[in-house]
């Protein structure tokens, strides 16, 4: 019988894919690896989005992004072109009623590949130059997307829109992890910040369990994770492409 999926999206994130986990017949495990928070200051946010015509382009680096944008949103402005990373965000955007028969949404054209990197090369890059950009993302994270929109002659614009965190190590945490990892299981892994914050917490728990970890399957919808989990010693590593649909047919695979 085939073990437990385990998810390690943000709870709020995760729900969803595990309903879908669960009419496949397999028993999904909600470890969130991240958490994530609204800034205590949402002013600098709320400035950025007041007038979002003066954009040609905006950019959301994650549904966490776009969530937090759309809170101090009531609609699009179709005019605006939309890019994102992923599936994942499109699905967001659409939970906020916003689809390509709305808006220009562009993305990377490799679906393995759902980063800053293949997005800078999907795009029109001349085509921005003398124009605003603006990106949404966390309140830390990589510089290479607005360094490439600011190389073609973009005015960026970069706004956090939230925090994220790695959980702290509590006895009920290291008891689940301990728990999980003593028969083989099949992990669901959306971010490599994640990854490396489980590899972490396992560290504080002794090597053991970092390399029972090692031995896990893991499932990851970007190659950019792909690397980091073979990086870390993990050795079956599945990549599947971006979608909670690619992720599911990994699974299917595997039963």
């Amino acid at each position: 019988m085939p073990g437990s999926v385990v998810i390690t999206r943000p709870r709020a994130q995760a729900e969803s894919l595990a309903r879908a986990v669960a009419a496949l017949g397999r028993t999904p495990v909600l470890l969130p690896l991240l958490e994530i928070a609204p800034l205590a200051d949402q002013s600098p946010l709320a400035a950025a989005l007041a007038d979002l015509e003066r954009y040609a382009l905006v950019a959301f680096v994650s549904p966490n992004a776009i969530d937090a944008a759309f809170a101090h949103l009531e609609g699009w402005p179709r005019q605006v072109a939309l890019a994102v990373l992923g599936e994942g965000s499109r699905a967001a955007l659409a939970r906020h009623g916003v689809d390509s028969g709305k808006a220009t949404i562009l993305a990377p054209l490799d679906p393995a590949r759902s980063d800053s990197e293949t997005l800078l090369a999907s795009l029109d890059l001349a085509a921005l130059a003398g124009k605003r950009v603006l990106i949404v993302r966390g309140e830390s994270g990589r510089e290479l997307m607005a360094e490439g929109f600011s190389t073609a002659g973009a005015e960026v614009t970069v706004v956090p829109a939230y925090r994220r965190s790695v959980p702290a190590l509590s006895p009920q945490l290291a008891a689940q992890l301990r728990a999980l990892l003593d028969s083989p299981n099949d992990w669901i892994i959306t971010s490599s910040e994640a990854l490396r914050g489980l590899f972490a917490l396992l560290r504080q728990l002794g090597d053991a369990l970092v390399e029972q970890m090692q031995q896990q399957h893991v499932i990851v919808p970007h190659a950019r994770i792909a690397e980091t989990a073979q990086a870390l010693g993990l050795a079956r590593v599945t990549l599947t492409g971006s979608g909670d649909e690619r992720l599911l047919a990994a699974l299917q695979s595997q039963s």
